[in-house]
């Protein structure tokens, strides 16, 4: 048994069990992989992949213990080189993160520029996508860190580290009938059409607040972008209801900016990482940086928690930021 082998059968099913895309990504041939593949299927004396024809067609279920055996294997070997390397070169590496727009946009600018700074010697990564893709791409272990809210899609493989809380606003031109408002309701929202993030999600917090209230939203535009948002409200087209730290007094100073924490819940902020990620000095500054509340000390605490129940139990009581 090999690791290479062990890392063509997990590039497989990252790669939804497309060989000709992994041999691509690997940079070897496809027929090299298949060979080997059935090399380690020949010594195990198992079927990890059932096939129909020449192509693989699903995952056995002893494959699927393999194929999980085979991550940690794997990600024990990268530890090695990680370790050594903290010793070797401790000021140089690679920081993936990957994020939704909000937080690209309007929180983590500010912290990669310092983090920049201390470490000018990191190269760092980040990619933009909707919260389940940022899950996706920790699992599979291509990011480092996830910074979502979202959390629908969390497993027990990963750590979500709570960071802050933030609440969403109701955005209208200074002529619109809600400027006036010293307090606006829910009800009166129902009256308007309405520019927002996606309300698709039966178990999303706007959509379960419309629904409390026995109101029916008039969703006209839906979008994860929040400039977008105030781009539309902008053009006559609705009542924004957008992620409070997305606005900005100076620049956005032709909105009025009406609170809506009494109508929506506060959101929280979360870094998540894989349980089998092996956290360079640089990434536990990260951290910090980002949410001065944990430092080494917790996160390290954290990480020996059996789930993710477990590590929101020890932040109850605990006051976070709100931004």
């Amino acid at each position: 048994m090999k690791l290479q082998q062990l890392r063509y059968i997990v590039e497989v099913v990252n790669n939804d069990l497309n060989v000709s895309l992994t041999s691509e990504k690997l940079y070897t041939s496809q027929p090299g992989i298949s060979k080997q593949i059935k090399l380690l299927e020949d010594e195990l004396n198992v079927q990890i992949f059932t096939r129909v024809g020449k192509h693989l067609s699903e995952v056995t279920p002893v494959g699927e213990q393999i194929i999980a055996l085979a991550r940690e294997i794997l990600n024990k070997a990268q530890d090695i080189k990680i370790l050594a390397k903290e010793f070797s070169q401790p000021n140089q590496g690679s920081l993936r993160i990957t994020t939704t727009y909000t937080q690209a946009r309007y929180t983590l600018p500010l912290v990669i520029q310092q983090f920049m700074q201390q470490y000018p010697s990191i190269t760092l990564h980040m990619e933009q996508g909707s919260s389940p893709q940022c899950l996706m791409q920790v699992q599979t272990g291509q990011a480092d860190f996830a910074i979502v809210t979202d959390l629908s899609d969390l497993s027990d493989d990963m750590i979500a580290l709570p960071c802050y809380h933030w609440n969403q606003a109701v955005i209208v031109m200074k002529d619109h009938p809600l400027a006036k408002s010293s307090l606006v309701t829910i009800d009166e929202l129902s009256k308007y059409p309405l520019v927002s993030y996606d309300f698709s999600n039966d178990g999303s917090d706007l959509n379960q607040a419309f629904i409390k209230a026995n109101q029916v939203p008039n969703i006209v535009f839906s979008t994860t972008d929040a400039d977008l948002i105030k781009t539309y409200v902008k053009l006559g087209v609705g009542v924004g209801i957008v992620a409070k730290m997305a606005v900005d007094e100076s620049s956005d100073c032709e909105f009025v900016v009406l609170n809506a924490g009494h109508i929506f819940p506060y959101s929280t902020t979360y870094i998540v990482f894989a349980r089998s990620l092996f956290l360079r000095n640089y990434m536990y500054d990260f951290i910090s940086q980002f949410s001065p509340h944990l430092n080494r000390q917790t996160i390290d605490k954290i990480s020996l928690c059996e789930n993710n129940v477990a590590v929101q139990a020890m932040f109850n009581g605990v006051k976070l930021p709100v931004r």
